[in-house]
């Protein structure tokens, strides 16, 4: 194997910086998300259910950022679709391209654009940023990598970065 510093393969250092598995939000955001969401944790925020207050805060509905990650959510199963898809496919790619069976995901940030609105179709790609040298934490041997979803609406407009500090590793021998 072709490998380069820190033992880090060269097909997944071509992987860096460069944007993977492009998307598209499967349908226009609609308000019954909104409302299932924000029911299920009893936010009363009344900014989401309340359109008067919506339409003088914020020029009309939005969805709380927070749900920026549920509208890539893959569904268990859609018409002529074949395969499995998965949500933060890039994870799942370097767990195999590394042969690590196990992965959590360590960390987690977010970063807010402009808000998501009701009939937008959204748009998202996954960038590998950093890839660690091999580790041994208590859980097992392994590499850190880092992967930022960037999400955009039809518009072009930057609606979020999800950025996921992960941890693939293989569990030591019992």
């Amino acid at each position: 194997m072709d490998e380069a510093s820190n033992g880090i393969p060269a097909a997944v250092q071509a992987l860096i910086g460069v944007a993977q598995h492009a998307e598209e939000s499967s349908f226009p955001i609609e308000m019954a998300y909104v409302y299932n969401t924000c029911a299920a944790v009893q936010n009363g925020n009344p900014l989401y259910w309340d359109e008067a207050v919506a339409r003088e805060i914020t020029h009309g509905w939005i969805t709380p950022p927070t749900m920026m990650s549920v509208w890539f959510r893959p569904h268990y199963w859609v018409p002529g679709a074949s395969g499995e898809k998965l949500a933060l496919q890039l994870h799942f790619d370097l767990k195999r391209l590394f042969d690590l069976p196990e992965a959590i995901i360590a960390g987690n940030e977010t970063v807010f654009g402009v808000p998501v609105r009701p009939g937008d179709r959204l748009r998202a790609h996954q960038v590998l940023r950093s890839v660690s040298a091999v580790k041994t934490t208590r859980v097992g041997v392994g590499r850190f990598w880092v992967i930022d979803l960037e999400c955009h609406n039809q518009h072009g407009e930057f609606v979020g970065r999800d950025t996921y500090d992960c941890f693939g590793y293989r569990r030591p021998a019992a």
